[in-house]
């Protein structure tokens, strides 16, 4: 691709009570060297913190920055209005405490026009600081914590099912009606579901890479995950046939060591000695958190290393018990009706 065909791109980031990373994030935007006209649409929730007044000043210093309103702090209605500020036909996503590698708007272009996708996207590379954010990190990244999620782990390019983030032709978007605001959570797996129901194409390239900065407490992740679990739920309701393995995973292993558990409890209680096997689960799912950090954990600090264990169960647990419970109330769609299947 010449550079006189580099079309002009516009960064679209969602952002909400993000003090601790917005300067990074959108500093890695701006020094991304990218051949063409570039323009950066932040899109600012009502924050709790002084994110307003980073974004102003960054705004201020660069003129390719744009702010614009999101009143109800949601991440999906954030982005249909920064889409629908942004001025180019090729629309890159980025979040407040999402880093871009060096030349992943180049690269991630190119990857466009080469593939034909609709929507193209890489790793998301968790990377953590203190301990605890590490062990999060490497959990992100393992079988043990998150399962094989190519965007989480690498793997070849080709066709995919969503990819992180995304740079998405404008078209694509327009088709299928933008990010679907009552879905408060997974809103890229769905609309890339939507894109690919409508004969789109979705594309995972491991040339493109985001640093990603997790959770920094066990009590974040929890919350982060229960919510997730929530509406992964939400996603197979709405799409029955989207249901695997992966997703009902922790719902599954929720339940059984909840019997496993229980079972055991009953037999101590009552001296009917062959329901103690039902300690078996919980034992058995903890020797293999164990084994399984001293695995995939071997490069990590001892401090990060003893976190491991911890936070997996957290993910795991967290996740299963946020989709068994589901959504307290179903989310409205853009009509204000509830969401239907």
């Amino acid at each position: 691709m010449s550079l006189s065909s580099w079309p002009p791109v516009s960064v679209v980031m969602p952002v909400l009570n993000e003090e601790r990373h917005l300067e990074e994030a959108v500093g890695r935007v701006l020094d991304q060297e990218y051949p063409g006209e570039l323009e950066v649409v932040l899109a600012i929730g009502p924050s709790k913190d002084k994110t307003h007044a980073i974004a102003a000043r960054l705004a201020e210093a660069d003129k390719r920055i744009t702010i614009v309103d999101n009143p109800s702090g949601k991440t999906p209605a954030g982005l249909n209005t920064g889409i629908a500020h942004a001025r180019h036909d090729i629309v890159v996503r980025v979040d407040g405490h999402g880093v871009l590698t060096q030349g992943y708007i180049t690269r991630a272009v190119e990857v466009l026009h080469e593939s034909g996708a609709d929507n193209v996207g890489g790793v998301m590379a968790a990377e953590g600081r203190t301990p605890t954010e590490m062990a999060v990190a490497c959990a992100y990244r393992s079988r043990l914590g998150l399962g094989a999620s190519t965007f989480h782990q690498g793997g070849k390019a080709g066709p995919a099912d969503t990819v992180y983030l995304g740079v998405f032709r404008r078209a694509a978007l327009e088709r299928v009606g933008g990010f679907d605001e009552s879905m408060h959570r997974a809103q890229d797996w769905e609309l890339n579901y939507r894109i690919r129901k409508t004969g789109g194409l979705i594309w995972f390239s491991p040339d493109l890479s985001v640093t990603y900065r997790p959770r920094s407490s066990l009590k974040d992740v929890a919350k982060q995950f229960f919510h997730t679990g929530q509406w992964r739920r939400e996603v197979i309701r709405r799409h029955p046939e989207t249901a695997n393995k992966r997703y009902l995973a922790p719902p599954v292993a929720v339940i059984l060591l909840a019997l496993g558990t229980i079972l055991g409890i009953i037999g101590l209680a009552t001296g009917v000695s062959w329901l103690d096997i039902g300690f078996l689960a919980p034992l058995g799912y903890a020797l293999l958190l164990l084994v399984g950090s001293a695995m995939e954990g071997r490069y990590l600090p001892w401090k990060a290393l003893f976190w491991l264990p911890l936070v997996c169960a957290t993910m795991h647990i967290s996740w299963g018990l946020g989709f068994l419970i589901g959504l307290q109330e179903r989310p409205a769609t853009a009509s204000g009706t509830p969401a239907t299947t």
